[in-house]
């Protein structure tokens, strides 16, 4: 496709947009917890730990939208044009977000974020394929990393800004103006991304043949399990920094800030290491998050060790998502759509996992600083999978180039697939 260089930067930061208000929905919930357990909740006040725990199905509820809306959207969208895919996707984004904020029920809340995760996975699996097939052939991985970019700049910017927004008028208004982003996002993509027609040969049957292989399977629970120990702790980060370090209310975005400076520079990390060994970045990553996990449980009471440590577990499992996704996507082959979502889907059972985990063992009375000890226990877990996942897999272990590209099809002819 012909494009301008303007144009292209501008479909490019569109494509980071929607993605900006992906990470902002997701993670900003964290952030906002306490206040909407507080509105929604009625047994909050006599039992406030109960109420959080309550209250963490509010992120449960999205990540399990994401895992269910991962598979179903792509294999659903497989022939149609991405553009298209695109523009409906953040449509349902700005809908589900505004229900988010608006529904008078935790009940109904917890629905509406549901809904709102549905176009997650999807959403970033067609936007890098799109992304790579604007920069044309030779510069796929850059133009990948440019529109997935507005997921790390997320966590530093859209997070804690929309956790002080919760903070200054109400819970409430964070989802609406996440809802907002998107009905920009929405306007922009109809007029810059260029038109893509869909590709008829493909179908349900060809998507869903990926999941008949069992390294694919592997490597999903390495996802779903391993990453739910940073989401253990991530859940529940505010209350962490209010009721355990004893830091005041405004600390709450700073401390979202630091997670989120410490993924991008681990995101960055992971994937220069992932294009030297997947294999390396994996056995080195895992240890890194648990140590970091465990630290973390006996030291983040004190204030100065709790950013410290946060900042290495934020780093410590964004290093391990460029290898893990690299390696799902490789395996899933032809399956392209359905290969570049399936990591997001993973990501989030190990969202909803760590939430319900975290969340119970404070219910139970243990403290706010235990759900450290249940990241310990899933990323232990995560990394035993992983290792069974590298010894199945008896090819050798060369550098990935351009590992997105890789499940392009016919528009990136002459790349070669590396299945690692």
């Amino acid at each position: 496709m012909q494009l301008t260089p303007a144009r292209r930067s501008l479909a490019l930061f569109t494509l980071a947009l929607g993605g900006f208000g992906i990470g902002t929905t997701e993670f900003a919930t964290m952030g906002i917890l306490p206040l909407a357990a507080s509105d929604l909740v009625p047994a909050f006040d006599a039992d406030p730990a109960g109420g959080i725990a309550h209250a963490g199905w509010l992120i449960t509820a999205y990540a399990l939208g994401v895992v269910v809306g991962a598979p179903l959207v792509s294999v659903w969208a497989a022939r149609m044009s991405q553009k298209t895919l695109v523009l409906l996707l953040a449509a349902a984004f700005a809908v589900a977000n505004l229900a988010s904020g608006l529904m008078p029920t935790f009940e109904l809340t917890v629905v509406a974020r549901f809904v709102a995760g549905l176009p997650h996975g999807a959403y970033f699996g067609v936007a890098a394929l799109l992304a790579a097939r604007i920069m044309g052939p030779g510069r796929q991985g850059a133009g990948v990393a440019l529109a997935l970019s507005g997921l790390t700049i997320a966590n530093i910017i859209g997070v804690p800004l929309g956790t002080w927004l919760g903070q200054a008028a109400g819970w409430r208004w964070t989802y609406v103006a996440v809802a907002a982003i998107f009905l920009v996002t929405l306007v922009l993509a109809a007029i810059l991304l260029p038109r893509q027609p869909g590709d008829p040969t493909r179908s349900a049957k060809r998507e869903i043949s990926a999941f008949r292989n069992p390294r694919l399977w592997l490597m999903i629970a390495v996802g779903c399990i391993g990453f739910g120990g940073f989401f253990a702790v991530y859940s529940y980060a505010a209350e962490i920094v209010t009721r355990v370090a004893g830091l005041p209310e405004p600390a709450i975005a700073w401390l979202l800030a630091t997670v989120g400076v410490g993924m991008t520079i681990g995101n960055a990390i992971g994937g220069w290491a992932s294009d030297r060994s997947i294999r390396r970045t994996i056995l080195i990553g895992f240890p890194v998050l648990i140590a970091s996990l465990a630290l973390f449980g006996l030291l983040g009471w004190q204030p100065v060790a709790l950013f410290a440590l946060a900042f290495m577990v934020g780093g410590a499992g964004s290093v391990l998502n460029p290898a893990i996704q690299a390696r799902i996507m490789g395996i899933a082959g032809d399956a392209e759509l359905l290969g570049a979502a399936t990591n997001h889907a993973a990501f989030n059972v190990g969202n909803a996992i760590g939430a319900a985990l975290g969340g119970a063992v404070i219910a139970a009375g243990l403290g706010y600083l235990a759900p450290a000890w249940i990241g310990v226990a899933l990323a232990g877990a995560g990394f035993l999978i992983a290792i069974w996942s590298l010894a199945v897999d008896r090819q050798p272990d060369t550098a990935t180039h351009h590992v997105v590209a890789t499940v392009l099809g016919p528009t990136t002819a002459g790349i070669e697939v590396v299945d690692r």
